[in-house]
């Protein structure tokens, strides 16, 4: 655990950490809107902070000796964001990101815990890479940085990892994120193992064949720009296939960056059928952009899964008021300025989002009435940590201190010469 330092609005847009570690004296947060989901609770109070956890919430506490005071009258204070889906490139392509930067880029939007996927360079497969991500965060990083360990060795599909080694060595969940493990009986086995182990396998739905060279959603604007497409059964099939496995297995099924209507559909039915084992998450670019928005051959619209149709977009919105899907996350996935440029053919998949999620998903959510404030932050915070059964995800009292404070009234345009 870390000690959380204050959170500021950052011209006007998300939360960033301030790099200081604060052991020898409280954190007394005043007059804020004290917003937690997993109490219900929206009322304006102050929090203290001491050694590292929640010590007291309440009205009008008094400060001691040495203690720092966040004045946040008229400010949002929530639990931090927990990302449950993040490539921070480390190690191997730290040209594009590595954990320092990226836990900058989580801070300053207010994310407090991340997973990272393991699909780096080499691929986290094995207890020491684990350790490396986990070492290497603990000396640079002012935030959680939890890493995911992948399902078969360097993600080749052939081969299962070492899991229960890794789950030894710490990694939160398995993945075998940026592809699926076509081989069926070998994806069920992976499935069993994490479940005998007691972490979750989350899972990345793309029949590889299915996909082929497409680059954007396969509909009318594909043939409009001339480029192939890439079609909803690509995602459907796997994430029907693998939520049967979990049903089977008893695996703790979490379906990554959702972007169909099909899926939308299937999480429903789960829930209506009283299947808790299966959970899912949206990223922000794929409720609220559609491919409608793509107008040329533009690699920076280039992501995977790729932006859908209006009905996909109203689906997941849906699924997202109703609560059958329960998370947001960003699937937060940097490249170099050389990597998005030229056409989508050629261009990488991938899109950032970690410094902006919030800020993204209250406009596009709680401005427009689809989602309460509580029930963002449910979706951002609470939920996730239930997913890993972490401590934090609430601001109740003997929890971790792990505290953001947040500023909505001022809007912003985001610009990439921003971004840390």
């Amino acid at each position: 655990m870390y000690d959380i330092g204050e959170y500021k609005r950052i011209e006007g847009s998300a939360l960033k950490i301030q790099d200081e570690r604060r052991t020898e004296m409280g954190i007394l947060i005043r007059g804020g809107r004290i917003v937690d989901a997993a109490t219900d609770t929206d009322k304006t109070g102050d929090i203290y902070l001491e050694d590292g956890i929640i010590a007291e919430i309440g009205q009008k506490l008094k400060k001691k000796d040495g203690d720092r005071v966040i004045d946040a009258k008229g400010k949002l204070v929530m639990p931090g964001i927990i990302d449950l889906h993040v490539h921070f490139r480390d190690p191997g392509q730290t040209h594009k990101e590595d954990i320092k930067s990226g836990a900058a880029a989580a801070a300053r939007g207010g994310v407090t815990t991340v997973v990272a996927m393991p699909n780096t360079t080499p691929t986290i497969d094995n207890p020491d890479r684990v350790n490396y991500v986990h070492n290497k965060a603990a000396q640079v990083s002012g935030i959680h940085v939890l890493q995911a360990g992948a399902a078969t060795m360097g993600e080749k599909g052939t081969e299962l990892a070492d899991i229960a080694g890794m789950v030894k060595a710490g990694i939160p969940a398995v993945s075998e994120d940026g592809k699926s493990v076509m081989n069926t009986a070998l994806c069920k086995e992976a499935m069993r193992i994490a479940a005998e182990c007691g972490v979750p396998f989350f899972d990345h739905c793309e029949d590889i064949d299915l996909r082929g060279d497409g680059c954007m959603n396969e509909d009318e604007n594909a043939k409009r720009l001339g480029l192939p497409g890439i079609c909803n059964s690509t995602e459907d099939t796997i994430a029907a296939r693998d939520s049967l496995l979990a049903i089977e297995t008893g695996a703790k099924l979490h379906l990554c960056h959702c972007s169909t209507k099909g899926v939308a559909i299937m999480m429903k039915m789960l829930k209506a059928e009283g299947v808790e084992n299966v959970t899912a998450e949206v990223c922000p670019h794929h409720f609220i952009l559609t491919s409608d928005d793509i107008e040329r051959d533009d690699p920076n619209y280039k992501m995977n899964p790729p932006l859908r149709t209006r009905k996909d977009v109203d689906a997941l919105i849906e699924g997202l008021k109703e609560g059958y899907i329960q998370v947001i996350s960003t699937d937060h996935a940097p490249h170099t300025q050389k990597d998005k440029t030229g056409s989508m053919r050629t261009a990488a998949f991938g899109i950032v989002g970690i410094e902006t999620s919030f800020a993204l998903s209250y406009t596009a959510l709680v401005e427009t009435g689809i989602l309460t404030l509580s029930q963002l932050v449910e979706k951002m915070s609470y939920n996730p940590a239930q997913i890993l059964n972490l401590p934090c995800g609430t601001l109740q009292k003997g929890h971790p201190a792990d505290v953001i404070i947040a500023d909505i009234k001022n809007p912003y345009t985001i610009h990439k010469a921003d971004f840390v």
